[in-house]
């Protein structure tokens, strides 16, 4: 028997515990910890957001360790940083936070990390993720419509912007990933999931889009699509393909009585990778890796492999499981609005999901973490 503890955030005063048996197929919701209010990943609230730090028990349980500002308002995502750090995206201002931890008890914040500005002047600012590749911090910003680049700047916690990856103008990045070197933008207000390399740092350009496709379903709605989430497997014997999954937030006014859906994808590339990063060479690079990008790029796509029902209304996060025991069999998603969380299981290779159990004790749930 395998059981999983999976964590569970969102806009109430509670974190949730769930218990997942993937042998008897059942999804048991075992504790509500209490919390900040609206710990959606951190806790949201106006003006001033907070970050928190728990103790995981034995059973599920969490006892509270310590509590900082974010420095900025309404914060919606955080991770650990492998420098110690831990950020705070504030969706709601033009800054981000990137707390220092005690290097002798991590589970203490250090009350010296500044936020970290982004040059944005009287301009629309929404940092809704962050993460760290090669020694950055790369943050799409959904207002700006930016991937800010950040590195560390001094003493743990001081983080500066050394330059940023401009995207299509109104397309509102909310969440990226990168894999091979190259970066994939889900981006929220056109609903697209696009692919490129990542240009050399610090430089404000953009290589051409490498693939460019829309995550829509097929539907007679009147309804406004809002992609949010993007995972990427990790190839193993039981699942070797890397493949894409992304979540699909249909806004209304129309819902479809299915819910909304995952979206997988595979991606094929058939480009060449820029090979000089020089900063004296840059400028003769970038055209001659525009040229062979844009060449090759038509043959270079995405293929849809499945648009998966999920019974949510308004799905926001997923997760994959762990790969250790197995866990990347299963991925588990939230409502915003209703349906409670679900739990799927990756079939035929992970090219398509099927339900397992749908626990609706909560109706909506909006983050998660395997524990």
């Amino acid at each position: 028997m395998v059981k999983f503890t999976i964590l569970a955030g969102g806009f109430a005063q509670f974190i949730a515990t769930y218990i997942f048996d993937s042998d008897a197929g059942s999804l048991t919701l075992v504790k509500q910890n209490p919390t900040g209010e609206n710990p959606s990943a951190v806790n949201e609230v106006s003006p001033v957001g907070n970050l928190q730090s728990f103790v995981v028990g034995t059973d599920g349980g969490l006892n509270l360790v310590d509590t900082i500002s974010s420095g900025g308002n309404g914060p919606t995502f955080t991770n650990p940083l492998s420098t110690g750090e831990v950020t705070a995206m504030n969706f709601g201002s033009p800054n981000s936070a990137l707390v220092a931890t005690d290097p002798k008890d991590p589970l203490h914040f250090l009350k010296t990390s500044p936020v970290v500005e982004f040059p944005v002047g009287n301009g629309p600012s929404n940092p809704h993720m962050s993460l760290e590749f090669n020694g950055e911090v790369f943050v799409p910003d959904l207002g700006a419509d930016k991937i800010w680049r950040l590195v560390r700047d001094g003493a743990p916690g001081n983080f500066k912007v050394q330059g940023q990856i401009d995207v299509a103008a109104g397309s509102g990045p909310r969440h990226i990933a990168i894999h091979d070197d190259i970066l994939f933008v889900v981006s929220e207000t056109v609903s697209t999931l696009t692919a490129m390399y990542i240009p050399p740092a610090p430089n404000g350009t953009a290589l051409p889009l490498i693939a460019n496709v829309s995550t829509i379903p097929q539907n007679n709605l009147n309804a406004q699509f809002a992609a949010a989430e993007i995972l990427i497997s990790t190839p193993t014997s039981q699942f070797p393909n890397p493949l894409i999954y992304v979540s699909n937030r249909n806004l209304g006014p129309e819902f479809d009585p299915r819910g909304d859906t995952i979206a997988i994808f595979e991606f094929k590339n058939t480009t060449s990778a820029p090979t000089d990063r020089s900063s004296t060479n840059q400028k003769r690079m970038l055209r001659r890796n525009r040229r062979d990008i844009e060449s090759r790029a038509s043959s270079s796509a995405f293929s849809l492999l499945a648009q998966v029902p999920t019974g949510l209304k308004q799905i926001r996060s997923m997760v994959l499981g762990p790969v250790t025991g197995g866990g990347d069999e299963f991925l588990i998603a939230g409502a915003n609005v209703d349906g409670g969380v679900v739990m799927l299981r990756r079939v035929d290779g992970g090219r398509n999901l099927t339900e397992v159990v749908r626990n609706k004790d909560i109706a909506n749930r909006t983050s998660f973490v395997f524990v």
